[in-house]
């Protein structure tokens, strides 16, 4: 099979042709756009690979706290039937975990000082089942949760705040009254604390308290449960399976998952990463329209070249080919070397960030600060599919002028001087 002599003269050009000055000019500006290209892509790889880790990071952490779908009353009371809402939930072969909770807002004070606090009465001998973070705790804290005990298990931002830890105790504030002949007067109540926990996730970890479920209700005055907390077999089809339940479930109840529940954060993390997406192609496209330059400055140079190749039969496409070809084999080379480089660091970046940090004495990510100690990298086919394939069109879009501009080359014009 003959190849076509477009990519054979294509290639030719594309690497160094005499060794002239101006050519050696002309390779080592093809050279500079090769490499702008590949630095481009590499910097895309990089980048979205590093902000998919930390979304995956802070995601795996908020859902150690947090279940995939909740299930609550609309008014925030009790479940009229929890028993059976527990049984229609399991009976879905997604769900593979179930516990009901109550939830409820209050204030935790010791002497002066007093924090607002999101309260979770838990059930310890099912909490395993929907949360990480209860499996953690299941053989330490979780044991000293009792019914009738009063005891709390504290984030530890919000332990360490108030200045408690194990054994000491707080009292907490009702924010619903008890009326007497007196007037109304805030229900307290004495807890001890018998544990804390760190999930790494600073809302929950400066906000949350749990205590056992009875305890709650007593203390909240709720006949049950407020909700059933739900964990899946694949976190990615919450919305699809909370569709499901609230199509399933009988009675007037609400269903949030756990996309819903953080959507704000989601949000301003999809559109960071969209903007940085734009931006970084930026840097590929201007790598790619060198390309315009350095195949205008090659169409000057050839131009005896293109008349002889005319005078020998060559048509206008044949010409125009040749230059794409080259243009092409630029734009190829680079994005596939941006491709391979950007890989190859974003699979190995936990090697190279703790090299560099102790290279340079320093430390980029301060565990006292991220609570994250290692630079977390997680390279996704659709994100890396699209940089590709935009960076080859915009090399091939940079070829169109030059190679139309030398189809147009008279070869009278071009051969009078030569």
């Amino acid at each position: 099979m003959q190849i076509p002599y477009e990519l054979i003269l294509g290639w030719r050009y594309t690497r160094a042709g005499r060794a002239t000055r101006r050519n050696g000019f002309i390779s080592f500006i093809s050279g500079v756009s090769m490499l702008g290209i590949g630095l481009g892509v590499a910097a895309l790889i990089i980048v979205l690979s590093v902000m998919n880790g930390f979304q995956k990071e802070v995601r795996d952490r908020m859902l150690g706290v947090i279940s995939h779908i909740e299930v609550f009353a609309p008014n925030g009371g009790a479940l009229p039937d929890p028993q059976k809402t527990l049984a229609e939930i399991r009976a879905n072969p997604q769900v593979v975990g179930a516990a009901t909770f109550i939830a409820a807002q209050a204030l935790l004070a010791r002497g002066e000082d007093m924090k607002g606090a999101m309260v979770r009465g838990i059930d310890p001998a099912l909490e395993g089942q929907v949360t990480d973070l209860a499996v953690q705790l299941k053989d330490t804290a979780f044991p000293k949760l009792v019914s009738g005990g009063f005891g709390v298990i504290l984030g530890g931002e919000l332990a360490r705040s108030m200045g408690v830890r194990e054994g000491d105790t707080v009292t907490l504030i009702a924010p619903s009254g008890q009326v007497t002949p007196a007037g109304v007067l805030p229900r307290l109540k004495t807890m001890t604390v018998v544990g804390t926990f760190d999930s790494g996730h600073f809302e929950y970890d400066s906000t949350l308290v749990m205590m056992h479920q009875d305890d709650a209700a007593k203390i909240f005055r709720l006949e049950g449960p407020t909700g059933i907390r739900i964990k899946l077999k694949d976190l990615h089809q919450a919305r699809e399976i909370a569709l499901e339940l609230s199509k399933s479930l009988s009675g007037d109840l609400l269903i949030r998952d756990w996309t819903r529940q953080n959507k704000n954060w989601f949000s301003a993390v999809e559109l960071e990463k969209r903007m940085m997406f734009i931006i970084l192609t930026l840097i590929v496209a201007v790598a790619a329209f060198n390309l315009v330059s350095t195949l205008v400055m090659t169409v000057t140079d050839k131009r005896a070249d293109i008349a002889i190749l005319r005078t020998l039969g060559a048509s206008p496409q044949s010409i125009m080919g040749i230059f794409m070809v080259q243009g092409a084999m630029v734009g190829v080379i680079g994005t596939l070397s941006g491709l391979l480089l950007g890989l190859g660091i974003a699979f190995n970046i936990d090697v190279i960030v703790p090299a560099l940090e102790q290279l340079f004495h320093a430390s980029f990510l301060p565990k006292d600060i991220y609570l994250i100690s290692r630079m977390p990298s997680e390279p996704q086919y659709a994100d890396i599919m699209p940089i590709v394939v935009i960076s080859l069109v915009l090399a091939f879009l940079a070829t169109i002028y030059p190679s139309w501009r030398a189809s147009r080359v008279n070869p009278a014009e071009a051969l009078r001087y030569e």
